[in-house]
């Protein structure tokens, strides 16, 4: 390693002393949680949760909680939010450990529990180490009860687009772990989903063991979209913003269910295209352009972190809309469709009302767009779905799927 000094850094002509766009580009980071006095719009939700984990902060169990709302509302941040409050307010006798694990990552038990003992884990007060590989998963969750008993009295497990798991033993494994004898702290868990039908869907079994209180989260409108930019306008440098940057951001995501993460996304994009350019402020034509990036992103992430099933069945619309003239189906053919490609696939085929339970969930996503069409006394009510994007760019996105790759469309 050289001595160099900073500023010599600093002088050398490749690299910026400063950034003209961005002063504290952290605070558009979507992991970022912030300071309570920048949190619009969730005051009720906040208190809400609170009670809920209440417990933990005097030393006796913190409730479930299954928290659910569209991509965008704030699940995440305010749950992250809560348990770093509750952690510091806990009396001084109590212990709380804190973890939080992206299921769209940790998707499998073994990964999940790994990750939240060596997470939970300080090696320096336990003298345990976990291996990040290599144990059975049964070996994890002994590593994990050691973790926690010796360090905590109490342990908030904050589980983070939950339906995304190939298994739901995690939840029953960890809610009935005090009760079961394997641990003497007590554990909560944050459930927290897309998909509103989720614990409609659990095993009996992990219902029983869960016993969660539910928590919806509404999405924001535009003035609350609005002012959670503003509190973010700090990100940039002074003056760099144009008038119209941040209610045209507001404006974009309102449109898409109030979409808080696409707001902050666009707002950063943004800025991005505005230094690419060269540009001395961040305008509006900034901002059209990054809604365009930031739309095709969040499309992709909706549709890559589907399910298989919602991809067949969504693959099963795209393949009706780019081979027909019309652009919205009757359910029964979509179903004809979807029958075809889970035979050509070797899935399992859903009964028709699951296929639309996984219909109206991609609709409350905003994948798909759900109509219903009356026809008359004999023909009765009848519902179409239309595909919100263009069918060949969700076409080419669920085929990225290895599982899907061997579907030919003939």
């Amino acid at each position: 390693m050289t001595s160099d000094s900073s500023s010599d850094s600093v002088d050398d002509p490749l690299f910026n002393s400063g950034h003209r766009i961005f002063s504290n580009k952290d605070l558009l980071k979507i992991g970022h949680v912030p300071e309570a006095d920048r949190i619009v719009g969730r005051d009720e939700e906040i208190s809400k949760l609170a009670k809920r984990l209440n417990g933990a902060v005097h030393g006796y169990s913190p409730e479930n909680v299954m928290i659910y709302g569209k991509t965008g509302a704030g699940k995440s941040l305010v749950s992250r939010h809560v348990c770093q409050r509750a952690q510091n307010a806990a009396d001084s006798s109590v212990d709380i450990g804190i973890a939080y694990i992206d299921c769209a990552e940790d998707n499998t038990e073994t990964q999940a529990i790994s990750s939240l003992a060596a997470k939970l884990n300080d090696e320096s007060k336990t003298d345990i180490t976990v291996p990040h590989t290599g144990l059975s998963t049964s070996k994890y969750y002994k590593l994990l009860w050691k973790t926690l008993d010796a360090q905590f009295d109490s342990v908030i497990i904050i589980l983070d687009e939950i339906d995304l798991m190939n298994d739901d033993s995690v939840l029953m494994k960890l809610s009935r772990a005090e009760e079961a004898g394997k641990i003497d702290c007590s554990i909560g868990v944050i459930a927290i989903s897309n998909r509103i039908q989720y614990v409609d869907n659990l095993n009996e079994r992990v219902k029983s063991s869960f016993q969660h209180k539910e928590l919806f989260f509404k999405p924001y409108d535009a003035n609350q979209l609005r002012e959670i930019m503003l509190n973010r306008e700090d990100a940039f440098q002074d003056g760099i913003l144009s008038e119209d940057v941040i209610p045209l951001s507001a404006a974009f995501a309102a449109q898409e269910h109030g979409d808080a993460r696409k707001a902050i996304n666009i707002l950063r994009h943004a800025g991005e295209v505005a230094y690419e350019e060269e540009a001395e402020m961040v305008r509006e034509e900034h901002v059209r352009q990054a809604q365009q990036h930031a739309e095709k992103d969040r499309f992709r992430e909706l549709v890559n972190g589907a399910p298989t099933q919602a991809k067949a069945a969504l693959l099963a619309l795209t393949e009706l809309s780019v081979n027909a003239s019309d652009d919205a189906f009757l359910t029964s053919r979509v179903y004809d469709q979807y029958e075809r490609i889970c035979g050509h696939l070797d899935i399992d085929t859903l009964s028709v009302r699951r296929f639309r339970d996984i219909l109206k969930e991609q609709a409350f996503l905003g994948v798909v767009e759900i109509e219903k069409i009356n026809k008359g006394s004999a023909g009765g009510i009848h519902l179409q779905n239309r595909l919100i994007e263009d069918p060949q760019v969700v076409r080419e996105t669920i085929l990225e799927d290895a599982r899907m790759q061997d579907w030919s469309g003939k």
